[in-house]
């Protein structure tokens, strides 16, 4: 029962994040990915993440590309 619980609080808390990113990708036109950090689902435009980057918030070696691939969702 509580695994039937969280599994739809999970899915609706990702349908969430997918409509705030494609939403927020038809006002200003930029890519949004939906990724998580820190054990919740973000909605981060990849200019962030690029700035994220240059400031060494992740791991050395870790590009724009790897994040794509990893990314729960991205825009177009």
């Amino acid at each position: 029962m509580f695994n039937r619980i969280k599994k739809y609080y999970l899915a609706w808390r990702y349908k969430r994040a997918v409509r705030k990113a494609k939403e927020l990708a038809g006002i200003f036109g930029m890519k949004y990915y939906v990724i998580n950090l820190n054990g919740s689902l973000k909605v981060v435009p990849k200019q962030a993440i690029k700035e994220l980057i240059k400031r060494k918030r992740f791991r050395k070696g870790v590009t724009v590309d790897d994040i794509e691939k990893h990314a729960l969702f991205v825009t177009t």
